[in-house]
């Protein structure tokens, strides 16, 4: 059998407080984040992180000083590889984090990817709904690299997830055990709040909106809770753009309008990181104490989920031993190896043309 090596995407977070500001210059430096030709970009990216480090840094200080988020993410690749040897699905497997923004970044585990010396390599993005701006930059960005620094194995792409039945069953869990205590003070309203993304991207193709949606159908269809109220928001919106609404925090003004408990369900984050621990708890709290919402309960990430992670390791089981008809593509994705969503074909409508499973064939599916 062969060596199999999964590596595990996410945008990654500072480790210390004097690592904010070039966090933030790789993140506006992404030409996923701004579009400008590159001497423009970097200029852009040195001028708005150097503004923006201040307040962030305050913001990182309330978590004292640092993102749990790479911790978060090596306990996951843990329990995957641990999961993965379960399936003998190599004759040896190991879990390798890549992180955009923060180490270790791309290359950092290019390389190490390259010493283990795998014979099949999975690219699995911790974005369970694909955008352009999160999972398309990193899956790029991997591509890219690998082949500067001469890493060369067959490669399959795990694209997107957004009701994968391991994610969804722990989201719905989580939200239940959320809803039953807001439940002390009436009947809660569930707000699934996502990362905000510009129209415009949406209008460009970007499939994220409606993945989001689709994952937050599938939690409510999972609950199985009849009249459930709930509604998608968006969250940590910045800059000039008109972005995708309605607002988290205007939810939150509405539930307080309306005298009821709000249930928040982080649903695109899969770890805890500035925009849950600050941005969810915090900032979001005390708006809802000051708009009289009679309780405020945020559901955790996902994290490592027992059915998160199971759900994890049937997507690499998928994309590592095809079976007939499975929808998986050839040659396909940026990695022009096997390109699989969570049901091997397309999930997206056929309108999303940014969707990178571009089969003709399954616009329909």
């Amino acid at each position: 059998m062969s060596r199999l090596a999964v590596v595990l995407f996410n945008l990654g977070g500072p480790d210390s407080l004097d690592a904010v500001k070039p966090f933030l210059f790789n993140l506006f430096n992404d030409p996923a984040i701004i579009g400008a030709p590159g001497p423009l970009r970097w200029l852009l990216a040195r001028l708005i992180s150097s503004r923006r480090a201040p307040i962030a840094r305050a913001i990182y200080a309330q978590i004292g000083g640092r993102s749990p988020l790479v911790e978060q993410t090596q306990a996951q690749a843990d329990a995957l590889q641990a999961a993965l040897t379960e399936r003998d699905l190599g004759t040896e497997i190991g879990v390798f984090m890549a992180m955009r923004y923060w180490h270790p970044l791309t290359r950092e585990t290019v390389d190490r990817v390259k010493a283990f010396r795998p014979d099949t390599v999975v690219l699995l993005p911790l974005y369970p709904q694909y955008s352009g701006s999160t999972s398309g930059s990193s899956l790029n960005t991997w591509v890219k690299t690998a082949a500067r620094r001469g890493l060369k194995a067959e490669t399959h792409t795990i694209c997107c997830y957004p009701t994968e039945h391991g994610f969804v069953t722990a989201l719905a869990e989580l939200t239940r055990a959320g809803f039953i205590e807001g439940s002390d003070h009436g009947r809660p309203r569930v707000l699934f709040s996502a990362h905000g993304l510009p129209k415009v991207s949406v209008e460009r193709g970007d499939p994220y909106q409606s993945q989001v949606e689709m994952t937050a159908a599938a939690i409510v269809d999972a609950m199985g809770l009849p009249n459930l109220d709930w509604v998608v928001c968006y969250q940590s919106r910045v800059g000039p753009l008109e972005w995708l609404g309605p607002d988290t925090d205007s939810e939150i003004e509405r539930a307080g309008h309306d005298g009821v408990p709000v249930v928040v369900v982080p649903l695109a984050f899969v770890s805890e990181h500035s925009e849950t621990l600050v941005e969810l708890d915090i900032e979001y709290g005390e708006l809802a104490e000051h708009r009289g919402v009679p309780a405020y309960v945020r559901v955790p990430t996902v994290q490592a989920h027992g059915a998160f992670i199971r759900g994890l390791a049937d997507l690499v089981e998928q994309s590592v031993r095809p079976t007939e008809g499975d929808g998986c593509l050839i040659e396909a994705g940026p990695a022009q190896g096997r390109l699989c969503s969570q049901v091997g074909a397309r999930v997206c409508d056929g309108k999303w043309s940014k969707c990178p499973h571009v089969a003709p064939s399954a616009d329909k599916t």
